[in-house]
């Protein structure tokens, strides 16, 4: 009998594990490194925790986490949302299905600073797409991005169109993972398509919607481009998120204290969604 542990040598794994530290555990040891430090191109100076200090003294700070917070849990709740429900309809007997889901996979191959450029147009509050085809059914569009109560929302909206494709498409490889006989077997009970759904397809497709809330939210909690794109995280600070505040100190020549945002940021994302995706694994069901 052959003992797997030895199957291959230890070598084996010694390309991927220098590929690893060097492109991974380098940068992260050095971005910690340098958090703590004054630096520039060519010099820099250890100041221990100042930087951080001054971060956390930094007035859009508040905002940028609740914004953060906000646009995260928005867009992933679209994405699952809308991603499951076209999955499930791109999984009927439908015809031109493969069309289809191209055409709803298409924008996630767009550059997302050209999609942010796009619907800042086209929410222009006059000469805008939008507007003018609301003002064509006699409705006055509102400011979009204008408007602070509502452009972080136009912003999530953007996003979600922008991603659903993903969500979709790891949706409908969840659901034709699911042996068909688990619907038969619905049939011959009398239950219908929503008892389908309900009780067949949701939960068994649960390590898809999981791997979808994981991802969506991890996006959604370190997203820049398109938010810098389509407000620059204006007006005022209403659309201003943690890796905008982080940019932001970066053009100022803040390296250092930017570093040390970037080292927060990691550490937000982490302990929001590694403690997610405990709970979401253990919710998991065996096909």
């Amino acid at each position: 009998m052959i003992n797997s542990k030895k199957m291959y040598p230890l070598y084996f794994l010694l390309p991927a594990g220098i590929i690893y530290s060097v492109f991974f555990l380098l940068p992260t040891g050095m971005s910690f490194f340098y958090s703590m430090t004054w630096w520039t191109l060519d010099d820099w100076e250890f100041i221990g925790f100042d930087n951080f200090i001054q971060f956390f003294q930094e007035p859009s700070l508040r905002i940028g986490f609740r914004n953060t917070l906000i646009f995260a849990f928005t867009t992933m709740g679209g994405k699952v949302i809308i991603g499951l429900l076209l999955a499930v309809f791109l999984c009927s007997k439908i015809r031109n299905k493969n069309f289809l889901r191209s055409v709803v996979f298409f924008p996630v191959l767009l550059s997302t600073i050209a999609v942010g450029i796009t619907f800042k147009t086209m929410m222009h509050p006059t000469t805008g797409l939008i507007n003018t085809a609301l003002a064509k059914i006699g409705i006055t569009g509102p400011n979009w991005l204008g408007d602070p109560s509502i452009a972080l929302l136009s912003v999530a909206m953007t996003d979600i169109w922008k991603g659903v494709g993903i969500a979709t498409v790891i949706f409908i490889a969840g659901i034709m993972a699911i042996p068909n006989h688990y619907y038969e077997a619905l049939k011959i009970d009398g239950g219908n398509a929503f008892q389908g759904f309900w009780h067949v397809t949701l939960p068994l497709s649960r390590p898809a919607l999981n791997t979808v809330i994981i991802l969506a939210l991890i996006g959604g909690l370190r997203t820049f481009d398109l938010v810098w794109a389509m407000t620059g995280g204006g007006p005022g600070f209403s659309t201003d998120l943690l890796a905008s505040i982080v940019y932001k100190q970066y053009a100022g020549g803040f390296y250092g204290l930017a570093t040390a945002g970037n080292v927060l940021l990691f550490l937000f994302v982490g302990l929001i969604a590694f403690p997610i995706f405990k709970f979401l694994n253990r919710k998991e069901v065996d096909l």
